[in-house]
């Protein structure tokens, strides 16, 4: 496994922001064009990310790892990472996990991490508009890094370059539509906020200067961890509601009592 660490300037990812999620923030629907208070909001945005330039940064860790699937794991690097299998039926359609996109034969995934500078947006601290806009700007900009960072990985050979041919816009990769998936601990394909413990086991995410708390928050909060596959036909799923049966099975696998587990899995549990 190799690790490589990237550092962005603002001016690098402005062009990847998402800001339909931006608005989302706000409250403000994306679609509505031409509406006074979204443009006003996105146009103050726009002025602080100029007054940023060249005091932030965001960074970001990759690493491609051996892996291989085995039944709702994946090993990676000889590392045990358990995961959740869909238990809700959907007719005419396979209950997935996401090790069911990794060979049991051999085969490479990535792990990765992205966050902001930890002082992101002090300065705007006692003004509630700008501190508010500076907070929403922080999350785009940890995603825009992960969004950039993550064609880089694709598209170099030197890093992975599964589709070195790939040649979409900007939003065409907001859309998704490039080969693979990148899904984040804490989202429904990987709801276990506390899998961050082994991805930091193996990553050390205090290189790019996170941290973590006891219940696995990341500080900078403006902070992405989660894992790249590559499989052709890998797609984002919730896993859902999981019952006793598979939470017992879950636990034991983890080798973390349950009660710890319901912890970090409440959304997910009905018993």
């Amino acid at each position: 496994m190799k690790k490589h660490i990237f550092h962005y300037s603002i001016a690098e990812l402005v062009p990847y922001i998402d800001w339909s999620y931006f608005l989302h923030a706000w409250g403000l629907n994306p679609n509505t064009k031409g509406c006074g208070t979204s443009d006003e909001v996105v146009r103050d945005a726009n002025e602080m990310l100029n007054e940023m330039q060249g005091r932030y940064s965001t960074h970001a860790v990759f690493a491609l790892c051996d892996a291989r699937g085995d039944g709702d794991n994946i090993i990676v690097e000889e590392t045990l990472l358990p995961l959740l299998r869909q238990q809700h039926a959907i007719a005419g359609k396979p209950n997935l996990c996401l090790s069911d996109y990794v060979s049991p034969y051999g085969d490479k995934i990535g792990l990765f991490a992205t966050t902001v500078d930890s002082n992101f947006g002090h300065e705007y601290t006692n003004d509630d508009y700008k501190r508010i806009i500076s907070s929403a700007l922080a999350d785009r900009l940890a995603e825009a890094t992960a969004t950039l960072m993550h064609r880089t990985v694709r598209t170099s050979k030197e890093l992975w370059g599964y589709a070195q041919g790939e040649k979409l816009s900007i939003e065409e990769l907001n859309r998704e539509e490039y080969q693979g998936i990148r899904p984040a601990v804490g989202y429904p394909s990987l709801p276990d906020q506390s899998i961050i413990f082994i991805i930091d086991k193996l990553l050390q995410l205090s290189d790019i200067g996170i941290r973590l708390t006891s219940n696995g928050a990341m500080s900078p909060h403006s902070s992405v961890c989660g894992m790249m596959l590559k499989h052709p036909l890998a797609h984002y799923f919730a896993v859902g509601t999981i019952g006793k049966e598979q939470l017992n099975d879950y636990a034991f696998r983890r080798g973390i009592q349950e009660e710890v587990l319901r912890k970090f899995l409440a959304k997910n549990i009905r018993i």
